[in-house]
């Protein structure tokens, strides 16, 4: 408020000194004389002061004129000038605006009108860093790989585009399916920008697949110092990565290294299952049974798990059914309750043909977290106790029918794998599997295995066992039972 009234009181006093200053001037005397070709000329001073100021502005226009001359003299001979100056401001207005038009029809699926906004805007701008990437992601939507591609190759020329060709050309060959091509690109452009994530995942990926164990260990350590993968995420990946090493390490041709490498993976993700499991063998073949020993029952107190009692029975393959179920109790007394743990125990028992207890081992397991592995122990349970055929074959059509439990299934697309793997056989994902029971919708039909109970007989109201003395002759051996319901159960797989 102060300062536009400060403005308007100068204003008033600039026109008040003007005006003064012009009273003055006509009542002064005197003036100028000015004598032009033999005549005379008698200005006054107000008119004197008129005629300097008209004096002043034609020299001004003059010399402007005189440097517009110039200028277009210098742009006719092509030199740098204002007025090429303009026009080139012009054309590049011009130009951004046909490139800005080109992004719009891309965003709008409309890739003939942005390849020739696109060619309009590389006309006018003469910045091919800028038109050919618009041109090749036009090429691509319009299906012309081979314009898309001639693009990408010229933007690998310049320093400053080259990880975006590289990039462009990677991603061609990856829907091309040429995988190996695409896994060099993928190394030559990290090597270009070493935190880009996109292309730290797609090389992970495909270094995976392709069983580059080592080069995808690198990758990963890449990801972890970039700051894109948690450090408990990346122990694990490495520990399978690590583990992937040491696939055959059970080879006869297994090496030194392969069981080191076994070893590792146990040291970097003491919970990883297969890892477990591999390094107890490592030590095993090493001669070190308590170490083997000692890495199982950790892992077994994150998580039991059939592997880890395959390998834990291995440690000792010479012990009487007795001695091994008391060796075992080092396992079955940390989760007494786990579903797994109680199937191991009537496994144990069955072989040392402790009937009874194997039955109360299983307990309520049958009545409420039945599977076909705990099933088919109680049809052997039954055998044992000399119950009847009918008996027997109730309970194997009952696991014929029953989930399969828990199985190694991939988070990703849900495929279930026959044993676990880095990568999962189905979408390749890496890191997927996990132990887990899948949920599998049960399929009705009248002429599948729900026939079957009726065919055998129920469980329930079977006759009466016949004489021990009676069925010696024709009674399979426990093994045989267990070992036919598991070729059944691998043929309703395979159906």
């Amino acid at each position: 408020m102060l300062w536009s009234l400060l403005k308007i009181l100068v204003f008033v006093a600039i026109i008040g000194l003007l005006a003064i200053g012009a009273g003055f001037l006509m009542e002064s005397s005197g003036g100028v004389q000015v004598t032009v070709a033999g005549t005379e000329y008698t200005l006054g001073p107000l008119q004197s002061v008129i005629a300097l100021c008209l004096l002043v502005f034609a020299v001004w226009l003059f010399f402007k004129l005189l440097n517009l001359l110039i200028a277009t003299l210098k742009f006719l001979n092509g030199d740098e000038t204002a007025l090429s100056r303009y026009f080139d401001r012009s054309r590049e207005q011009r130009g951004y605006q046909a490139l800005s038009d080109g992004m719009m029809a891309l965003a709008s699926g409309e890739g003939r009108a942005a390849i020739t906004k696109a060619q309009k805007a590389e006309r006018l701008l003469n910045k091919p860093e800028l038109t050919n990437l618009l041109v090749a992601q036009a090429a691509e939507m319009n299906g012309d790989t081979k314009k898309a591609s001639e693009t990408y190759k010229k933007l690998v020329q310049n320093n400053a585009t080259r990880f975006v060709g590289v990039r462009g050309i990677m991603k061609q060959k990856l829907a091309e399916g040429d995988d190996e091509t695409a896994r060099k690109l993928a190394e030559k452009a990290l090597a270009l920008k070493p935190r880009h994530e996109e292309t730290q995942d797609v090389l992970l990926n495909l270094q995976t697949k392709a069983q580059d164990w080592a080069g995808a260990r690198s990758t990963l350590t890449s990801k972890l110092k970039a700051g894109y993968l948690p450090r408990d995420v990346f122990k694990r990946r490495d520990a399978i990565l690590a583990l992937s090493e040491a696939k055959d390490i059970l080879d006869d041709s297994a090496s030194v290294e392969q069981q080191e490498h076994a070893i590792e993976a146990n040291r970097l993700s003491p919970d990883l299952v297969p890892a477990a499991a591999m390094a107890a063998r490592a030590y095993i073949e090493k001669g070190k049974p308590r170490s083997a020993s000692k890495i199982l029952k950790k892992a077994w107190e994150v998580q039991p798990h059939p592997d880890l009692a395959h390998a834990f029975a291995e440690i000792e393959l010479d012990e009487t059914p007795e001695q091994r179920i008391k060796r075992f109790t080092a396992l079955t007394r940390v989760h007494p309750q786990d579903p797994e743990t109680r199937l191991i125990l009537a496994e144990l028992n069955i072989v040392a043909e402790d009937f009874p207890e194997a039955r109360r081992a299983l307990g309520d397991l049958i009545e409420n977290q039945a599977d076909a592995r705990g099933y088919t122990l109680m049809a052997a349970i039954e055998r044992g106790e000399g119950a009847s055929d009918a008996v027997v074959q109730g309970w194997l059509a009952k696991a014929l029918n029953a989930p399969r439990g828990p199985q190694w299934v991939c988070n990703n697309c849900h495929d279930i794998q026959p044993e676990w793997g880095p990568v999962c056989q189905n979408c390749n994902s890496f890191d997927t599997l996990s132990w887990q029971t899948p949920q599998t919708p049960e399929i009705a039909t009248a002429t599948g295995v729900h026939m079957l109970p009726l065919i055998v007989g129920t469980i329930e109201d079977q006759p009466e066992p016949e004489p021990e003395e009676a069925r010696e002759d024709d009674e399979p051996e426990v093994d045989e039972v267990i070992e036919a319901n598991a070729e059944l159960v691998e043929a309703e797989k395979q159906s």
